[in-house]
């Protein structure tokens, strides 16, 4: 019987107790599950009425649809433009001239302490000022969830270089090659496989965050969802709620199933020395990561 590093197998009574911690965890989930039945059954919000549009094709494709096509837009841009944020600053952070390195670093404490919702809303009233009058509400959302999860993302990518074993570039460097070139051929390749859960974990943060954009009226899945479909069909809000979450939980476990994906594609194709990163927790420093 193999036995984990971390704690010793437990014998047959720790065994038996494990089984009866395990049964009365799913009988009080279970009890809990029910309960929230019976006061929604209580409440009627189990009568076939109030689910009825749900089951009428007008009411995704004029409601459900549009929302979830403004949700992934929003997410697939900002993802994008973060991802870029990241790369940028996270390696400026790592550059020798501290004219780079020290503006890189305080970019990213700034944003990454600022509350996601506290730069949409700046980002949503200072547009029109600027550039004059108009609808700013998906650049807002974009804009503020780039600098926001790309400032983590930067911290993720210093972290990952930083996990590659220091062997690993003194030797590219023993065999002539330059800085740029150590970086690109022999620190990132690597680091990448180490960043991915942590990047993927921060994409899904994001992806979770564009629902922020309901506060600045921007039309996504929970807008049209949760606000317009309501007021359309009275009394439908416990079911767009739930209907709602459960296409939410679908999109995050599609892509946490991508990432998965990716990365044992990647770890089969290339072998690093690098661990895993985590990701930063705001505002700490330098040696968070």
């Amino acid at each position: 019987m193999s036995t984990s590093v971390l704690f010793d197998a437990p014998g047959p009574r720790g065994r038996v107790r494990n089984h009866l911690l395990t049964l009365v965890s799913v009988v009080a989930v279970a009890a809990v599950v029910y309960g929230i039945y019976k006061g929604f059954d209580a409440k009627g919000q189990w009568e076939g009425k109030i689910w009825q549009p749900f089951l009428q094709w007008e009411t995704w494709e004029f409601y459900i649809i549009p929302g979830l096509i403004g949700t992934l837009r929003a997410a697939a841009v900002a993802a994008v433009l973060a991802l870029a944020f990241g790369a940028i600053f996270g390696l400026a952070r790592l550059s020798d001239h501290t004219w780079i390195r020290v503006p890189a670093g305080v970019v990213v404490e700034v944003f990454r302490a600022i509350p996601l919702l506290l730069l949409i809303f700046f980002i949503f009233y200072l547009a029109p000022v600027l550039m004059g009058g108009g609808d700013y509400a998906f650049m807002a959302v974009v804009v503020g969830l780039m600098l926001y999860n790309g400032s983590v993302l930067a911290e993720v990518v210093r972290a990952g270089v930083q996990a590659v074993p220091k062997g690993q570039s003194e030797a590219a460097y023993a065999v002539g090659m330059r800085k740029n070139q150590v970086m690109r051929l022999v620190l990132l390749p690597q680091a990448v496989t180490a960043m991915m859960p942590a990047i993927v974990s921060q994409l899904v943060v994001l992806l979770k965050d564009t629902a922020l954009g309901y506060i600045i009226a921007y039309v996504d899945l929970l807008n049209t969802g949760f606000k317009i479909l309501p007021a359309r069909f009275f009394g439908s809000l416990i079911p767009a709620a739930i209907v709602i979450g459960i296409i939410y939980v679908a999109l995050n476990m599609a892509l946490s199933y991508l990432a998965t994906w990716l990365e044992g594609r990647s770890r089969r194709s290339r072998k690093t020395a690098a661990k895993p990163v985590t990701p930063a927790v705001a505002g700490m420093g330098e040696g968070a990561a």
